[in-house]
């Protein structure tokens, strides 16, 4: 069985209406076999050589098997691709978080050449002196001034202490927490953001939410997850009745088909939506 008629949506429509019409698959099932054995030969038997309609025992049983097991290894395949794809977003976007709660390095590495070049001055600075002596035989004879020393050392240091002291005011000017909260706070952040009760992040084709569950929520059986081509619904079982964790409108539509949602045990719930064409 080749490839193209394997996976051919050729007849998708027709079939799609019969199962629409029965309502369920094993009413399908019903209505597929039993045509087999009301038009085709499917179901009878040869019994001697000079049949020409008809399969030998056990084949039609064979044939069925082997088509359904060419699909269940197909249906696998997808799955595990699937699993494969969730778990490298997932390490992509924890990778993404690491990055972002680490310091910048870029202001570490201005304070400290800040305070070299301020240090080299400084020695500069009390050199002078020595380098004037030479000038005047008289002047090199003479002992050094500690009054001079003293109000030399005292406007070096001063020099250092001010460039130092203004090298905080400007670390207090940029405040990354601040500025995460205006990024947290626009919806339109292309990359992803925090909200108060999911995460999200993205890339062309897909869109990943993450949604906290309380602790004891352990079992797929304890969450429902409803995916609408346009919304997206969270909620626990808590006893006898549901507790909401999101429910929204999506702003672009989605591919349900290709959409899928697992548990994180104690964590969180992990839902993959699969964009309709490429967009951020």
């Amino acid at each position: 069985m080749s490839s193209n008629v394997l996976m051919t949506d050729l007849y998708d429509p027709a079939l799609l209406g019969i199962l629409q019409h029965v309502g369920d698959i094993q009413n399908f099932l019903q209505v597929y076999f039993g045509f087999l054995y009301r038009k085709t030969d499917f179901y009878r038997l040869l019994t001697s050589p000079t049949d020409k309609m008809g399969f030998p025992p056990g084949i039609a049983e064979k044939m069925v098997l082997k088509t359904f097991k060419a699909f269940e290894r197909v249906a696998l395949q997808d799955h595990e691709r699937s699993v494969r794809e969730a778990e490298e977003r997932l390490r992509r976007q924890q990778q993404e978080e690491e990055r972002r709660a680490a310091p910048p390095a870029v202001g570490e590495e201005e304070v400290v050449v800040e305070v070299e070049s301020t240090a080299e001055e400084s020695e500069l600075e009390q050199e002078k002196p020595v380098q004037a002596h030479p000038q005047s035989h008289s002047q090199s004879e003479q002992p050094p001034n500690p009054a001079a020393s003293a109000s030399s050392d005292h406007d070096t240091s001063g020099t250092q202490g001010g460039a130092v002291s203004s090298q905080p005011l400007k670390a207090e000017a940029a405040n990354p927490e601040q500025d995460q909260e205006l990024f947290q706070a626009n919806p339109d952040s292309y990359n992803g953001a925090v909200r108060e009760n999911y995460t999200w992040s993205q890339d062309y084709t897909d869109l990943e939410i993450r949604v906290p569950v309380p602790k004891d929520v352990v079992k797929g059986r304890q969450v429902l997850v409803d995916i609408q081509s346009v919304s997206l619904r969270v909620a626990v079982l808590e006893g006898g009745s549901e507790r909401v964790l999101m429910d929204g409108r999506l702003t672009h539509r989605i591919n349900t088909e290709n959409s899928l949602w697992s548990l994180v045990p104690a964590e969180c719930v992990l839902v993959s939506l699969s964009k309709v064409g490429e967009r951020w």
